[in-house]
C-alpha cells in the first residue's frame, strides 16, 4: 500500500466521490450550507483550496471519501460541482473483494445505518446524494460543540457518541425538541456510562 497524502490539484467532481459511511447529520449539513452562503466568492475559493477531501483510491480507481462527508454533501447542495482531494492511500493494487476488508481494518469505513445497525458494504451509497439523515449524528456533533466531549482523532468518534445517545434517548425528542435533546445529551455525556467513549470529559471523581 502506498501512502501518498498528496493533494490532487485537478478538481474532482463531487458526485464521483464514493462515500464510506451511510449517514450524515442533516442538521449539520444545513449549518455548513448556511456558513458557506455567508462567504463571498473569493473566500469560497480559498476555503475549497484549504479544505481538501481525504480519499483512498480503490481498485476501481474511484476516490473513496474517508472524512468530510458532511462538507461534500453541503457543497453539492449549494451547487458546487468540484472539490480538491487529498489521497491518503493508493489501494489500486488491492483485490476488489479484499478492498472493503482493508478499509475496515484501517477504520476507514463505517457501514452502519440510521438505526445503528451494521449493513453490507454493498449497501453503502454510490455518491453523496445517497447519504441518509441520522438525527443522532447531528446531536452528537452539537454535543461536542457544546463541550460535552472533546474533539478526538478516533475515526468516526461522533458516530460512536451518536450510537451511545441513540440507545438512551427518544428519537421523537431529537426530532421535535432539539434543545431539550441536547440538555439530555449533555447530562448523559458526563455520566460514567460514557467513560469508554473517545473524548469523554465527565467528572472523574463521580462515585
Amino acid at each position: 500500500m502506498a501512502n501518498k497524502r498528496e493533494p490532487l490539484l485537478t478538481p474532482v467532481p463531487i458526485l464521483s466521490l464514493r462515500p464510506t459511511q451511510m449517514t450524515v447529520g442533516m442538521k449539520e449539513v444545513k449549518e455548513k450550507r448556511k456558513r458557506w452562503r455567508e462567504h463571498k466568492s473569493r473566500k469560497r475559493a480559498e476555503l475549497l483550496g484549504r479544505h481538501m477531501i481525504p480519499v483512498v483510491v480503490g481498485p476501481d480507481n474511484n476516490n473513496y471519501v474517508i472524512d468530510h462527508h458532511h462538507l461534500a454533501r453541503a457543497l453539492h447542495e449549494e451547487g458546487e460541482k468540484d472539490v480538491l482531494v487529498s489521497v491518503v492511500a493508493d489501494l489500486t493494487m488491492v483485490d476488489k473483494k479484499a478492498f472493503w476488508v482493508v478499509l475496515d481494518n484501517h477504520r476507514w469505513v463505517y457501514p452502519y445505518d440510521a438505526k445503528g445497525e451494521r449493513r453490507d458494504y454493498g449497501d453503502l451509497p454510490k455518491d453523496v446524494t445517497g447519504l441518509k439523515d441520522d438525527p443522532f449524528r447531528s446531536l452528537a456533533g452539537e454535543l461536542r460543540r457544546a463541550g460535552g466531549f472533546a474533539k478526538d482523532t478516533t475515526p468516526f468518534s461522533e458516530f460512536l457518541w451518536a450510537d451511545f445517545l441513540r440507545r438512551r434517548m427518544s428519537r421523537k425528542t431529537v426530532d421535535n425538541d432539539f434543545e431539550k435533546a441536547l440538555e439530555q445529551a449533555l447530562s448523559l455525556g458526563k455520566s460514567r456510562d460514557a467513560i469508554y467513549l473517545p473524548g469523554w470529559c465527565g467528572p472523574a471523581d463521580e462515585d
